[in-house]
């Protein structure tokens, strides 16, 4: 292989990401290259003006946990965001660092209710683009020890 495929880490169909800006670490999240933009499990709780940049305030839960984390964030954007059962939703979009293994750079990110899903956050092609090739037959591959851990469940 060569090329710029070379220089990319490689991550699994799911792996442990941080969000330090928004004191969240090890969010398990899929790793899904159908959906072009990545998505975080928040409830909004309000939008304000900070310094004359526009903010998010949301709630994040960790129900296995029973933990709340509330965060804020400035507010990039409100948009259309069609999920896989084709409905469009409009979702807050936020733009923060996030962090796969040892590569962190800034992603979007669109606030959405993911309480029925089995990952609180979803990893987009936008954020993979140019920074990572998947190996859907692998998991936690930028999680050192993890993949041996039998019995592993988010």
């Amino acid at each position: 292989m060569s090329g710029p495929e070379t220089r990319m880490a490689t991550v699994g169909w799911r792996e442990l990401v941080h969000l330090p800006e928004l004191g969240l670490h090890n969010v398990p999240a899929k790793i899904d290259t159908g959906a072009r933009t990545s998505s975080l499990h928040g409830v909004v709780l309000e939008k304000f003006a900070r310094d004359g940049a526009e903010y998010v305030r949301f709630a994040v839960d960790f129900e296995r946990q029973h933990v709340r984390q509330v965060c804020e964030a400035v507010h990039v954007d409100r948009r259309g965001i069609t999920s896989s059962n084709g409905k469009t939703q409009f979702r807050y979009v936020i733009k923060t660092p996030l962090r796969i293994g040892n590569l962190e750079f800034r992603a979007e990110i669109s606030l959405a209710d993911r309480s029925d899903m089995k990952f609180p956050m979803l990893v987009g092609r936008s954020a993979l683009r140019r920074r990572f090739v998947v190996d859907s037959g692998h998991s936690w591959l930028q999680t050192p020890g993890l993949e041996v851990e039998k019995g592993y469940k988010p």
